[in-house]
């Protein structure tokens, strides 16, 4: 049944409580920038007009090579010399790619699986396993952690930066336990920013799409001492509905405001200091697929808003002991709120403490250790459809890690050991250990080779929850059954999946103005997630599994469980290629393709291994290839333009399969810009060009049918001062 219930408020949560509204968090963000504005420094004192820009001309080939990263190893060094399938991203990439979020922008990294579900929501993950909520993609902010235990994934729609102010985002596939702890699985996103010093004087943005979408953002650098400097922020987004694959309105639109400052000092040569903060609030509409009470309990889809809200705040001091020593003290408190009033409210509130050493032990030996500890305190609301008890928890994580680089061969042999060591309340003890090793047998030429154990630990609702997903009707099977409902019930004894990864890639620079990037991997997973009977049948009970009896609070009398489960392995095999070339000194060129293949398998007994549903979902819910052509052209007169040519296999089994099925498609994006002084950019861009309208994605099991992607053309301006 697939009527449409009014747009008001549908279902009731318990204990709801009201956020706060967007027009605080922007009031207060324009309080700190007026206060702080006058007594800041001009931008004519401090920075160029438009300084953070970078040409095509400044960043050769080889200068791309040797940017620094520290994702990899927690410690800065070259590209060319990680041994890991890493990715740059800069700012120049960002600002020429047209996209104006932070998780389309993740579009331009090898092995990176975006998919947008609808207006607001997203479904990234690296190296195959993609959902809305990908359980094995860490992605951080500037250090901080935004993968919620939740749900085991990222809230995508309330990521979101002033895209100016990103100086680089490294995205690491594969394994990065060793540094980063459980979770870190199939990679690792690190979102860096500028510094306050290297924003200094006013910015002005403001953009609008054929789609309905505008967006504006003020920001403002300053000094408040010698070697102090500061910046602060507001930014307002608002969207209109999308429209589904068949044309006809989605209800996904939304608003958004968000402000922040970072200030950055330094005392002397030897000691730096960092505090940041955010706020953000908004309201996001959604249509689901909701679940009458009482019996028949029949499905229909609603409309409703969740509400949105989150705070954040980061601070960093960092020591310089010597040229091959420093000590880095970190802790960052964290606010996330979510009233989504079909599935369940979130209230989360997280602190974290990490602590880094690095120094050298003789001429070939570089140590690095640290420690960490996070406590995350949660209260939920439960509704009808889900529910998450107890409704108070706090969860507490320890962890230390340590690794050893050893120069073997001077400039021609590293190996890398190191383990990270976790407890958690849910698995216990965890453990993730990897050896790499780096052969450099020319200036322009890199082998690496790796081997590591990754975790993913157990998301709250696999662990401790109850979800109502859909009604069951008398059939041949059970022809007894009352009308029933299938609830999916958390497991307290569900383990950690793992997966053993061994990577190899050689990195190749034939010409100064070309470069080769290969990374190939085979992964071994154990412990995936499966759904199995609740409880098992017995041999002389073959429908144990059905409750004709109250349950816990919001479970129908007459319920079909299932519960959660790790009775599914299987592996994956694949690669990246990527390819830089700069064809002419105003001309560059960039490539990337992605192969991917996965194999899922059932335990003997599993349940799953008789419906086959949860595993073809593993199987097919990322494409098997991808392939991205840019081209960034320098114009006379001050002129860019830039064309990103993009082609995504199909998702999904094949035809008359249980399994939703995702077409595969090509896309063109194409962005022109100028720039009439070097304060002010004007540009125009036209997203999804080649077709009126695409589905990337199948969506969840709880919402309606994704919405599909449309070709739209979009103007922005950008003034600094």
């Amino acid at each position: 049944m697939t009527t449409v219930a009014g747009a008001g408020r549908g279902g009731a949560a318990v204990g709801r409580r009201r956020p706060s509204r967007w027009r605080s968090a922007v009031a207060a963000g324009l309080a700190v920038w007026v206060a702080c504005a006058p007594g800041g420094a001009r931008a004519a004192d401090t920075a160029t007009p438009g300084a953070g820009r970078s040409d095509l001309t400044l960043l050769s080939v080889e200068e791309l090579m040797n940017l620094q990263v520290t994702t990899v190893s927690r410690t800065p060094q070259r590209v060319s010399d990680s041994p890991a399938a890493v990715f740059v991203i800069t700012q120049d990439d960002i600002r020429r790619s047209g996209f104006l979020s932070l998780p389309e922008t993740l579009r331009l990294a090898p092995g990176m699986d975006v998919a947008r579900v609808d207006g607001h929501d997203w479904a990234i993950s690296a190296r195959g396993f993609n959902d809305l909520f990908a359980g094995k993609l860490l992605v951080m902010i500037d250090g901080r952690s935004v993968y919620t235990p939740l749900l085991a994934g990222v809230y995508w729609d309330v990521q979101d930066l002033l895209m100016e102010d990103v100086d680089r985002i490294e995205v690491v596939r594969g394994p990065g336990a060793t540094m980063w702890g459980a979770n870190a699985v199939n990679g690792v996103v690190n979102i860096i920013t500028k510094s306050a010093q290297e924003t200094q004087g006013g910015l002005v943005t403001s953009s609008a799409s054929s789609a309905g979408a505008e967006s504006g953002a003020v920001r403002y650098g300053g000094k408040l001492g010698q070697e102090t400097f500061y910046r602060a922020y507001v930014k307002y987004d608002t969207f209109d509905n999308s429209r589904f694959p068949d044309g006809s309105e989605a209800y996904d639109s939304g608003r958004m405001g968000r402000t922040g400052f970072r200030i950055d000092s330094r005392a002397g040569d030897r000691n730096a200091l960092t505090l940041q903060g955010d706020a953000y609030a908004g309201r996001l509409q959604q249509t689901y697929t909701n679940m009458l009470t009482t019996t028949p309990y029949t499905e229909y889809l609603t409309r409703d808003t969740t509400a949105v809200e989150g705070e954040n705040l980061l601070g960093r001091w960092t020591h310089t002991i010597s040229d091959r020593s420093d000590l880095t003290l970190q802790a960052y408190y964290d606010r996330t709120y979510r009233d989504d009033p079909v599935i369940l409210r979130e209230d989360r509130q997280t602190l974290d403490f990490d602590l880094q050493h690095r120094f050298g032990v003789g001429e070939r030996q570089t140590v690095i250790w640290g420690a960490g500890y996070r406590v995350s305190f949660q209260e939920v609301g439960n509704t009808f459809r889900g529910a998450l008890g107890p409704g108070h928890r706090a969860d507490q994580l320890f962890s230390a890690f340590g690794q050893d680089e050893i120069n073997l061969v001077d400039k021609r042999l590293t190996l890398t050991l190191g383990s990270k060591f976790e407890h958690n309340d849910y698995t216990g003890f965890e453990i993730q250990p990897s050896g790499r090793l780096t052969w450099t047998p020319t200036t322009r030429q890199t082998v690496w080779v790796a081997v590591s154990r990754a975790e993913r630990t157990p998301s709250e609702v696999e662990a401790i929850s109850r979800l109502n997903l859909s009604p069951v009707f008398p059939n041949a099977i059970l022809p007894f059954i009352p009308p029933a409902v299938t609830s999916l019930y958390g497991n307290p004894n569900d383990e950690s999946g793992q997966l053993i990864a061994y990577e190899f890639g050689y990195r190749v620079q034939p010409l100064d103005q070309l470069s080769f990037d290969l990374a190939a991997y085979y992964n071994v997973y154990d412990r995936l997630p499966s759904i199995e009977y609740y409880p098992a049948p017995t041999p002389g009970n073959p429908f144990s599994f059905i409750h004709l009896f109250p349950g816990d609070v919001g479970t129908p009398p007459a319920n079909v469980g299932v519960t959660w489960d790790n009775q599914l392995y299987g592996e994956t095999y694949g690669g990246e290629l990527a390819a830089n070339w700069q064809l002419a000194e105003w001309w560059r060129w960039r490539g990337a393709y992605t192969f991917l293949d996965t194999q899922i398998h059932a335990r003997p007994g599993s349940f799953d291994s008789t419906t086959g549903m949860h595993e073809l979902i593993l199987e097919n819910n990322s494409p098997s290839h991808q392939f991205l052509l840019r081209s960034s052209m320098d114009l006379p007169h001050d002129v860019e333009w830039d064309v990103n040519l993009r082609y995504v296999s199909a998702l999904g089994a094949n035809p008359g399969s249980p399994v939703p099925r995702v077409d595969g498609y090509v896309t063109m994006d194409v962005r022109l810009a100028w720039r009439p002084t070097r304060a002010l950019e004007l540009s125009l861009a036209s997203q999804n060009l080649l077709q009126e309208r695409h589905a990337e994605f199948y969506g969840s099991q709880l919402e309606s049918p994704v919405a599909a992607v449309e070709r739209t053309v979009y103007g922005k301006v950008t003034w600094r001062f």
